[in-house]
């Protein structure tokens, strides 16, 4: 018979009274550590507070293997490749580019980024549109230690095409370096061989500055450096709370537009094209439309509704300017904040046009249509007389007033109404969604948008460099 077990010292025997505390404090751990794990979206978990969110798809997400196999290996992922490529090239990454926000606020910075490596002769490293949770087309699983789950990437190359994501270079610039992968800077420059610039070093001397002088400050210093490899990174916060090298506070204001003669005139904006799979998309659903012929008949409207009233009200209470490209002299529609606001309030006079402006009615929307048709039918000089009768609502709207918008447009001439909830996209189509809107809209003859949006200023950029008429572009 094995003798009972007894504690060799008072320590290992606590009386019930030293236990009580000791429980509690567990206890107290315990909770810290379930709301740092379940809660916290930085824990080791990620979960999503909508146990059954609401607008997402079933099964699995796509995995893009296609996309992935063709940016391994893309030809320029040879070390054996003479200067400038290979592993005597020079390459720019930017670690500080902004993640985990909508795709236009990163697609901005990504073609900058990849302009300013351009001019300063170095090879762009290209890089994974990582979401932000809410805006992902399937729900996040509700926990899961894998961080590209937890954090969805979709390939750059799903989403466009051309030298920004791996394409090459017309005969024009085909002497510089091609656009490379992360996994490929890893292995041309390990971290032993980089030269690590941070953006706080930079950045506060040149923060109010023009974007042509914070373009030429940041190109002077990556051609006169002799390092092969250069990699930006972000200040942390909170030194710094946009520490992209073309920042929000740049975005969304006048001085961009001194960076407007010369990106829309660089390879990275003229050659940027429409990815395969959103191609592939928007042909699947040009039945819709009436076939291939229809955008020459076609108006865009992009109207943000849902949530964005909110957004419209913080643009309205801090007297907020178009964004970015939106802002263009030569464009119409041009919006002046009202005076009368201060800095973070405004009067209610003043939200009232904000809000008109940002968030039209059902019958604005119909009203602005008919405008836009009636100006481009009067000044264009490239529509000839056609007619336009067919409609594209790319929209987050959905339910009794998107019916009634489709109803109130079909009353007012237009015999074809199409909206985003229209379409049918596969798995992997979902994904670039919004592409797919962004690349119809470019296509139509006429396109009305939001001019605080994003989104909007990339349809914009990208109908200019297109050549379509100023008048072709108006906004509410």
């Amino acid at each position: 018979m094995l003798p009972r077990w007894r504690p060799t010292s008072t320590k290992e025997l606590a009386p019930p009274a030293l236990r009580r505390p000791r429980r509690l404090l567990l206890s107290i751990l315990i909770a810290i550590v379930l709301f740092w794990v379940f809660v916290q979206p930085n824990g080791l978990f990620f979960y999503r507070r909508e146990l059954f969110p609401k607008d997402k798809r079933a099964g699995s997400p796509p995995r893009f293997k296609e996309q992935w196999r063709w940016q391994e290996s893309l030809p320029q992922h040879n070390t054996s490749l003479p200067y400038p490529e290979g592993k005597t090239g020079r390459y720019i990454k930017f670690s500080n580019q902004v993640t985990r926000l909508g795709w236009n606020n990163a697609l901005n910075e990504i073609l900058m980024n990849a302009h300013l490596a351009y001019a300063s002769e170095r090879a762009y490293v290209f890089q994974d549109y990582v979401w932000k949770p809410e805006y992902y087309p399937w729900a996040i699983p509700f926990m899961t230690f894998d961080r590209f789950r937890r954090w969805p990437h979709t390939p750059l190359s799903a989403l466009i095409a051309g030298p920004t994501a791996g394409g090459p270079w017309d005969t024009d610039s085909s002497h510089m370096p091609r656009s490379v992968t992360e996994k490929y800077f890893d292995k041309v420059c390990p971290p032993s061989e980089r030269r690590l610039i941070n953006t706080k070093d930079i950045k506060p001397a040149i923060n109010e500055a023009s974007g042509i002088v914070i373009f030429e400050t940041w190109q002077r210093l990556l051609l006169s450096a002799p390092e092969r490899c250069i990699e930006i990174e972000a200040a942390p916060w909170p030194a710094e709370s946009y520490p992209q090298t073309f920042d929000l506070y740049l975005w969304g204001s006048e001085r961009i537009l001194s960076l407007w003669d010369s990106f829309s005139k660089s390879p990275t904006s003229r050659l940027l094209a429409t990815s395969p799979l959103v191609n592939s998309a928007v042909a699947r659903n040009e039945h819709l439309f009436g076939g291939g012929d229809s955008y020459d008949r076609m108006m865009a409207m992009h109207i943000r509704r849902g949530d964005f009233k909110g957004a419209c009200l913080e643009l309205a209470r801090w007297n907020s300017t178009f964004y970015s490209w939106n802002l263009l002299p030569f464009l119409p529609d041009k919006f002046t904040p009202p005076p009368g606001g201060s800095w973070g309030s405004n009067t209610p006079e003043n939200t009232a046009v904000y809000l008109e402006r940002c968030l039209p009615s059902s019958e604005d929307i119909v009203w602005k249509a008919r405008r836009a048709r009636e100006d481009l039918a009067r000044h264009s000089t490239q529509t000839h007389g056609t007619q336009l009768d067919v409609m594209y609502l790319l929209t987050n709207e959905e339910g009794e007033w998107l019916d009634a918008m489709k109803r109130l447009l079909k009353n007012d001439g237009w015999s074809t109404v199409v909206t985003s909830r229209d379409l049918a996209l596969n798995d992997e189509q979902a994904v670039v969604g919004m592409a797919v809107d962004m690349d119809i809209a470019r296509r139509a003859a006429v396109f009305i948008g939001n001019g605080w949006s994003s989104f909007t200023s990339n349809i914009v950029h990208r109908r200019l460099v297109d050549g379509k008429e100023p008048i072709s572009i108006r906004f509410w």
